[in-house]
């Protein structure tokens, strides 16, 4: 019942912090006035109505505490002071004053509290001296500590307030920081999907496309090569279906998924054999130099530098279909560089600038701190030039990377 109760308190208090003050207020008159009323022996004159209007002005103000504190503690002080300047009950009246003090303590600047902390003083001393039996040092003494008293508890309520809104304003922020931090996440993935699609659906639709049209000019005159070009297509749109289910089950895992292919491992940069194979069956001489010794490094790294060979090779296959292609894969010590080469005529300048491929690889690039470097060559074809520093172990960071024309 009385937690219930004070749980009752504490709402209404939140909700209607007026109404309780006034409550407050009115029973504290009203106690005060029963109190002198009751103890007549313990005042010079008896209570009559002055005294009445005294105990009123001394107690019903603070209904107004919280709005205008140091006014109430004005009014407060000066009504209890004029009560026992004309002699009415020794110890009454003197709860008002101190109530207002610990509201100017909580509710207003610190030179407010000392004025107010001093006239507060100065009226109970004034009170307590008249008592029988208790002299002037130790009425001050009294004052002085119940002053000390309500101006602690003040400072503290205040100083735990102004923490509680501080942790408000932190969880505020901190509020807006995660969203803000979901949502790079979000866009960050977007790209990385975006990323992958890309290389995914332009390599492998590009070797179909070449593969078919080869395929419907030559499946009369040459039937084996045009078989062997639908064998490409073929495997080609399987292996597509693959890659768009392994991305997709990133979005959405469906329980009858089979395993095996949900979790299909991402191409890395010791397997390109079936992407080369793929290429030469579409027509494109390649060869391939691998130097330095070849180790095992982050799999987003060797993932990033295959997907960086796919797309060369899906642009040589686009715009110089045929040109012999030349990949060198250089381990060094501190780098890894990755270089596409091919002898075709060289690409306009809005494909190199504009190119969604050639964006995509300087994303990618830009996750290892890396550089990248593309252009037409001096003696005609087109080159990509791919260098990654290699991480420490444990280094993730990636910051961006520097575009150089070449």
């Amino acid at each position: 019942m009385v937690r219930r109760l004070l749980s009752l308190t504490k709402r209404l208090r939140l909700a209607h912090p007026m109404l309780v003050d006034g409550l407050m207020a009115v029973a504290l008159t009203c106690g005060s006035w029963l109190w002198a009323v009751n103890e007549p022996q313990r005042a010079t004159y008896p209570a009559d109505l002055l005294s009445g209007l005294l105990t009123v002005a001394a107690n019903l103000p603070l209904a107004w505490r919280r709005r205008a504190p140091f006014t109430v503690l004005l009014v407060a002080t000066a009504a209890a002071t004029v009560y026992h300047l004309l002699g009415y009950h020794y110890g009454n009246n003197s709860m008002g004053p101190l109530l207002a003090l610990y509201s100017v303590t909580v509710h207003r600047p610190l030179p407010y509290a000392v004025v107010g902390a001093v006239l507060v003083i100065l009226e109970w001393t004034h009170a307590s001296a008249p008592h029988p039996g208790i002299r002037m040092w130790s009425a001050a003494g009294q004052a002085i500590l119940v002053a000390g008293c309500a101006c602690s508890i003040g400072a503290c309520v205040r100083l735990l307030g102004d923490r509680n809104r501080q942790l408000a304003d932190l969880a505020a922020q901190l509020h807006l920081e995660q969203g803000a931090a979901a949502r790079r996440a979000v866009t960050h993935e977007r790209l990385r999907i975006a990323r992958e699609l890309h290389d995914v659906v332009a390599h492998h639709m590009s070797v179909i496309a070449v593969q078919a049209n080869l395929g419907s000019f030559i499946v009369l005159e040459d039937p084996p090569a045009a078989r062997t070009a639908l064998d490409t297509v073929a495997d080609t749109s399987r292996e597509a279906m693959v890659e768009l289910r392994r991305l997709l089950s990133i979005l959405r895992i469906e329980i009858d998924d089979n395993e095996d292919e949900r979790y299909n491992p991402a191409p890395q940069l010791d397997r390109l054999d079936p992407l080369l194979a793929r290429m030469r069956a579409a027509g494109i001489s390649i060869e391939v130099d691998v130097t330095g010794t070849p180790r095992p490094l982050p799999r987003g790294l060797t993932l990033s530098a295959y997907r960086i060979i796919q797309e060369a090779l899906t642009n040589v296959l686009k715009h110089a279909p045929g040109a012999p292609t030349r990949i060198s894969v250089h381990y060094g010590v501190t780098e890894l560089k990755v270089t596409v080469t091919n002898d075709g005529d060289p690409l306009t300048t809005s494909l190199v600038r504009d190119g969604h491929g050639l964006i995509g690889m300087n994303e990618r690039v830009r996750l290892y701190d890396g550089t990248i470097m593309s252009g037409p060559e001096p003696g005609g074809g087109f080159s990509v030039r791919a260098v990654f520093p290699l991480p420490e172990e444990g280094d993730q960071d990636g910051s961006e990377s520097k575009i150089i024309p070449c």
